[in-house]
């Protein structure tokens, strides 16, 4: 689960910061078109313009205030900020100016992050509902409903939408229709967002399973499964063989991707709902011990760690050698990497 704060705010420093999608083509017009891009590993390779040397000179550039506060990352797409918000709505923002483009209503609020891929914003909400609208217009195409709240980010691979609902499932939809491709019943709620490489979907359902799954992504079927230990609302990132992921108990675990076995694990000093990040080596996540974390991925052992004034529920973000994130004390920070 992602938490970023109330209202939309865009910095910038007088030049365009480029994103990326998954296994990018890098252009000035690369979008961040989900929370979970690239194997949920949060690293940008496209970033060119932002570094260590110039990020102090971010400004805010503009602000939009919905009319509910802001607990999901936006999505960013051909020039359109996506985001949902408490106010039930999901909002289509120029992100040249903030200016809104449109503004699609659900039943309940929006703590799902959005997706968006081919012209299609994903996006689920507390009425039940995953939603596929058109993204340039915010136009219904499709609705599925399941049997209780998604606060699940949708993840969006080879025509299909992998979404975790409430009501202890993890769905795969045609990304076309909506049709229901497969369902696998976890233990509990599916808060996590699922991450999808390799023909497999890794996700996590909370207390009391507290456990991370590997679903065959054609088929649904079980391959292993992790037990966590405590509520898992961290959603896994995947690289070079292991799956990370952390839950309340304060543990950041690496597990083998192909046979759930622990490789290490790492005890911050509270429970951790931040999802990592992974670049060069490096585990980066945030703590409710109000530290930043950087763990060796291999080893887990501990490189460095940066106390803020508040919980880091959010999640990191690595980028052309700056790591950033947020905390609860109301600011976004910014760190040079060696």
């Amino acid at each position: 689960m992602k938490r970023i704060g109330i209202g939309v705010l865009i910095l910038c420093a007088c030049f365009v910061s480029v994103a990326w999608g998954e296994q990018p083509t890098c252009t000035i017009d690369t979008p961040w078109a989900e929370f979970h891009r690239y194997n949920m590993r949060r690293s940008n390779p496209c970033e060119k313009v932002l570094n260590a040397s110039n990020v102090a000179n971010l400004v805010l550039k503009w602000s939009s205030t919905t009319g509910g506060r802001v607990l999901t990352s936006p999505a960013v797409e051909s020039g359109v900020v996506y985001v949902g918000s408490d106010d039930h709505n999901l909002w289509a923002l120029n992100a040249s100016t903030g200016a809104k483009l449109w503004t699609y209503a659900t039943g309940g609020v929006i703590e799902s992050d959005a997706a968006v891929t081919n012209g299609v914003v994903y996006v689920g909400s507390s009425d039940y509902n995953v939603y596929a609208l058109n993204a340039r217009t915010g136009a219904i195409l499709w609705t599925y409903t399941t049997g209780y709240i998604v606060d699940s980010a949708p993840a969006v691979t080879n025509g299909v939408v992998y979404v975790g609902s409430s009501d202890y499932n993890v769905y795969a939809l045609n990304a076309r229709t909506g049709a229901i491709v497969w369902t696998y019943t976890t233990g509990y709620i599916v808060d996590s967002a699922p991450a999808v490489t390799n023909g497999v979907v890794y996700v996590a359902s909370s207390v009391p399973a507290d456990t991370v799954y590997a679903l065959n992504a054609s088929t649904g079927a079980q391959l292993w499964s992790f037990n966590a230990g405590s509520e898992v609302y961290s959603s896994p990132a995947v690289a070079n063989g292991a799956v990370y992921i952390a839950s309340t108990n304060g543990n950041v675990y690496a597990l083998n991707a192909s046979t759930g076995a622990l490789l290490w694990s790492y005890t911050t000093m509270s429970g951790v709902i931040s999802s990592p990040a992974i670049a060069n080596g490096v585990v980066y996540i945030g703590s409710n011990d109000n530290n930043l974390y950087a763990l060796n991925a291999n080893t887990g052992a501990k490189l460095w760690s940066y106390t803020t004034g508040n919980w880091v529920v959010s999640s990191p973000v690595v980028s052309n050698g700056v790591l950033y994130v947020g905390s609860a004390d109301g600011n976004v920070y910014a760190f040079g990497l060696k």
